[in-house]
């Protein structure tokens, strides 16, 4: 099979063996050529074929398994995957964070930023005062150059002073919170819904209009436990999953017996 993929690498490019493999297995599943659930190549095979050590093709394996287009488990041959990637809604990492963990480039693009009145649902997440205005910031959100999510953060105004001002393109919010406002993220809660995409959702994203959409509503709150942003984020359903893992606990079983 490793000879039919016709893999080659170019030893005189500056781009790395390992993302040269990524770029044509990339390729390969998009043209249909490589299909959902069908097996591939072992790391031996391709290093074989390519004539190239282990370590490349590892590098471009565990990219691909972080993108979900490799379904690897021990000691069996990997198989091509959906390209859906599951996000594990237990663990409070920003957008950003999570992306550079599966070895991936994120990257954001403004696409406004607005002082307003927060609706009824926005100041009841956030615990708002009357009269409390909040800033509205949307921005879309992109892996490796492609938009994967777009997503809506209302910040309450009297605690983010100022973050019109911050560049949010390059700065994670996050990180934002953390260091230019001093507020330590502890927990968060999330409400997790379908949906399809419109005409304005599906353009931004680069998608056909109805294909699935995921709609997260979250509210996160500092070490004080107040609430300081209620987001709305609208992700691709080709390219994600909620993965959440339920665990059940011993006191409430026995206290059926």
């Amino acid at each position: 099979m490793a000879q039919q993929l016709g893999l080659v690498l170019d030893s005189n490019s500056f781009v790395p063996y390992y993302e040269q493999i990524v770029d044509q297995v990339r390729s390969l599943i998009k043209k249909n050529n490589l299909k959902q659930g069908q097996t591939f190549c072992s790391e031996g095979d391709i290093a074989q074929l390519l004539g190239v050590s282990k370590m490349p093709v590892r590098q471009a394996f565990q990219k691909l398994r972080s993108e979900g287009l490799l379904v690897i488990a021990k000691g069996k041959r990997p198989i091509i995957g959906s390209g859906r990637v599951p996000w594990n809604f237990q663990q409070l990492r920003g957008f950003s964070e999570e992306m550079r963990r599966r070895g991936l480039v994120p990257s954001a693009k403004l696409l406004s930023m607005k002082l307003i009145e927060p609706e009824l649902e926005v100041a009841q997440a956030l615990k708002l005062s009357p009269e409390e205005r909040v800033y509205c910031a949307t921005r879309l959100r992109l892996v490796n150059g492609d938009p994967v999510a777009v997503v809506t953060s209302y910040l309450p105004a009297r605690i983010f002073t100022g973050i019109d001002h911050q560049d949010l393109e390059k700065q994670s919010l996050y990180h934002i919170f953390e260091h230019s406002y001093k507020r330590k993220l502890h927990w968060a809660e999330e409400v997790i819904g379908a949906s399809a995409a419109g005409e304005e959702e599906a353009g931004v994203l680069e998608a056909s209009i109805g294909i699935p959409i995921l709609v997260i509503k979250e509210t996160s709150y500092d070490t004080q436990d107040i609430a300081i942003e209620y987001s709305v984020s609208l992700l691709r359903g080709d390219r994600y999953t909620a993965r959440v893992i339920s665990v059940r606990h011993v006191n409430s079983i026995e206290s059926l017996r």
